[in-house]
């Protein structure tokens, strides 16, 4: 069911050599922004007329109106099951206790008498939020994107989240998103809430349309479509990431309970079939005893044939066997997974030494499925090994940081010669001009 790649032997390549032998999937955002192009400039040139042909054409169903009337938000939420809000609400009170914790100070720094630095963080003005509702529904997703918008102070938040085809004859939720999204934007008090899907709601986010004024800025996950919208939209507005499939790795050794890690690799398959589910592991009895494990949980589950199995049979999910836990974190370096669980002995220190990975789940009581729900963590986290050089979704996110310069006529005089000798060192003698401008045209002499 899922395959192995042995690196034991032979000393593991460096850099790049060492990532290509690693399992990934395919994932061509190249390809597909060809394809959202004619998307967007369509909601750029027809607004929303254009937001409601593609959800007849993408979505089944042909709105009456983008934005989701704010009584449909009370009413998704006086429908939802009590179990399920409880589960909602304690999710979004334990990421309020951690993002809350990541907000930024103004702090000003006394670089010389008269002459300070300060730099101030300012909170974007407006984002748009995406959460998919497409081949599962995820009003998690809402609360890890709201939630550290609303910490950082964002004054304008809006969502979008693809329109749901009537299940029967004038059903009152078709055309809009999945009740469970919308009791998720009440709770969280996020009222503008649109029906849009993929790259038109990026799109929609991007230009700003008779219904939906544009945004700074779109975060939130979804498929190869909306990672290409994103893409195509960059410099014109911020993103958080082209986030990819999902992704897996738990790095084991021989005191790790199969029973889990099966079921850990099995939770991440069951996303879709390109998520990859990856385990590194010095231990070959643990290999052959999560391989035995995966059949009966497989068999146990939902989302076999049209994801899990795909996904764990696919070039993207495998076995690693490695010859020693050095190796073990050689290898979970380069690949750089969003979720990286550590399930072996003195699983905190290992965790500590490992450098990439969107988010480290510590021993076998830290599963990725209590991270994507109540952790207090956010589940909105690098993949494709962008780990390496990115960080998951969190206040900071939403923040921008502006320095305020602020000097004396003396502070300037000290450094003034200084600035024009770097001026006319870079060939820019108009720079050193202005500092000599203040001076009557001469240089002060530094003290």
């Amino acid at each position: 069911m899922i395959s192995r790649i042995d690196l034991r032997g032979d000393a593991l390549p460096e850099g790049p050599a060492l990532r290509d032998l690693l399992p990934r999937a395919d994932f061509d955002v190249s390809a597909a922004l060809e394809k959202v192009r004619p998307i967007c400039e369509a909601v750029h040139h027809r607004g929303d007329a254009a937001l409601i042909d593609f959800a007849e054409k993408f979505d089944g169903v042909r709105l009456e109106s983008v934005r989701v009337p704010a009584q449909a938000l009370t009413d998704a939420l006086a429908a939802l099951d009590p179990a399920v809000r409880a589960a909602l609400e304690e999710s979004i009170r334990r990421a309020r206790l951690v993002h809350r914790e990541q907000r930024r100070a103004t702090h000003t720094t006394q670089v010389v008498p008269g002459g300070s630095v300060t730099e101030k963080w300012v909170p974007v003005e407006r984002v748009g939020l995406y959460a998919p509702g497409g081949r599962s529904v995820y009003p998690s997703s809402v609360i890890m994107n709201a939630v550290p918008a609303q910490e950082a102070g964002v004054e304008s938040i809006a969502l979008a989240s693809p329109p749901q085809a009537p299940a029967f004859e004038n059903d009152p939720a078709g055309g809009l998103p999945h009740p469970t999204i919308l009791a998720a934007c009440a709770l969280l008090g996020v009222d503008e809430v649109y029906a849009a899907g993929g790259a038109t709601a990026v799109a929609m986010f991007a230009y700003g349309t008779e219904s939906c004024a544009p945004a700074n800025m779109v975060t939130g996950p979804g498929n190869i479509w909306v990672a290409a919208a994103k893409r195509f939209f960059t410099g014109r507005i911020g993103i958080d990431a082209e986030a990819g499939p999902t992704e897996i790795a738990i790095l084991a050794d021989d005191t790790a309970d199969p029973v889990h890690v099966a079921s850990d690799l099995i939770s991440q398959a069951e996303h879709d079939p390109l998520a990859a589910a990856v385990l590194v592991t010095d231990s070959v009895e643990l290999a052959d005893a999560v391989e035995k494990e995966l059949e009966p949980q497989v068999a146990a589950t939902k989302h076999i044939e049209d994801r899990i199995v795909p996904a764990l049979k696919g070039r993207q999910s495998a076995i690693v066997l490695v010859d020693g836990l050095e190796e073990g974190l050689r290898v979970v370096d380069a690949y750089g997974a969003e979720h990286l669980e550590i399930q072996t002995a003195d699983a905190a220190a290992v965790a500590d030494r490992v450098r990439n990975a969107g988010a480290i789940f510590i021993g076998p009581w830290a599963p990725v499925s209590l991270g994507d729900y109540a952790a207090g963590s956010n589940h909105v986290l690098p993949t494709g090994g962008c780990a390496c050089h990115s960080s998951g979704l969190s206040v900071q996110s939403f923040l921008r940081g502006i320095h305020i310069v602020d000097y004396t006529k003396d502070a300037l005089a000290d450094v003034a010669h200084h600035v024009v000798t770097l001026a006319e060192a870079e060939d820019l003698p108009a720079h050193g001009a202005a500092i000599k401008a203040r001076f009557g045209w001469k240089v002060p002499e530094s003290k």
